[in-house]
């Protein structure tokens, strides 16, 4: 059976994780002078105290070779087919990591690197549907092909409490023409052909918004991929987070609706607050 990898910006949840039979490569989180592992020593309520504290966004950076090398071996090594998904690589050099590492074992041949060009869930659906193809028996090329046509298909979105984050990571082109009260809105940030961009801008209480922005894509929903959507947050109320579920469930289309914490990644260049809802269309 072909092993699926992702790196760890595809914020999938431990379940998640283990129903797909997936492993995660940690991305680099850097606190200053604390240089910590995406997913195993740092979590975002830490990473957003230690951000605001130092009024800083943290620095992130690509995974280790020598942590991608770990981790490919036992499977080059025993001739299994292996493929890596990445964040896009306009975000991170993620991807040459992994194909550095599968060069070092002599595993050019076992290990394909997908390039997501998305991020956080959106990447994780095309990590599922891989899994899910991985399990059937499909080999790497059969896989890959399919992954190949999924992924223009991804609707990744999201809608940011805050633009002190993104604003200070410098990650979202388009952000500093919002200029004035501009720290007041809440845009729609919208991912497509691996980079982020500024769409509409909402303003009011988070709550209404977040409900204003998901009715908005009710077309796009019921014309969607029905295995599932995701609700991916970095830290959203528990209520605000039900009504949209609720909503979601009204419609009727999806099969299975997955609420996920962005992990820390995601985290420090949104910051907390922000939520989206992921699916693939038909």
């Amino acid at each position: 059976m072909v092993k699926i990898i992702s790196d760890s910006t595809c914020d999938l949840s431990e379940e998640l994780l283990q129903k797909y039979e997936v492993s995660i490569l940690p991305l680099h989180i850097v606190l200053g002078e604390r240089e910590c592992e995406d997913g195993r020593d740092i979590s975002p309520d830490e990473i957003y105290r230690w951000s605001d504290e130092n009024k800083l966004t943290p620095k992130t950076s690509a995974p280790a070779v020598d942590k991608a090398i770990e981790l490919l071996r036992p499977y080059v090594e025993s001739g299994r087919e292996v493929i890596c998904f990445s964040i896009s690589e306009d975000m991170s050099t993620s991807a040459n990591v992994m194909r550095l590492a599968a060069e070092e074992l002599d595993g050019d041949n076992l290990v394909t690197v997908i390039n997501s060009a998305n991020l956080s869930t959106g990447i994780g659906l095309l990590v599922i549907e891989a899994a899910i193809m991985a399990k059937e028996g499909k080999n790497a090329r059969e896989i890959t092909e399919k992954i190949e046509e999924l992924k223009p298909l991804v609707r990744a979105s999201f809608v940011v409490d805050t633009l002190v984050y993104l604003h200070r990571g410098g990650r979202c082109s388009g952000l500093a023409a919002m200029a004035g009260g501009a720290l007041k809105l809440h845009p729609k940030i919208v991912v497509a052909n691996g980079k982020m961009s500024p769409s509409q801008k909402y303003r009011g209480k988070m709550n209404k918004v977040l409900l204003e922005y998901v009715k908005e894509m009710e077309n796009d929903l019921k014309n969607a991929k029905k295995d599932r959507v995701f609700i991916t947050h970095s830290g959203c109320d528990n209520e605000t987070i039900g009504k949209i579920q609720s909503y979601l469930q009204e419609l009727n289309v999806f099969d299975e609706i997955l609420i996920t914490r962005a992990g820390g990644v995601i985290s420090s260049h949104c910051g907390p607050g922000t939520l989206g809802v992921l699916f693939i269309s038909q």
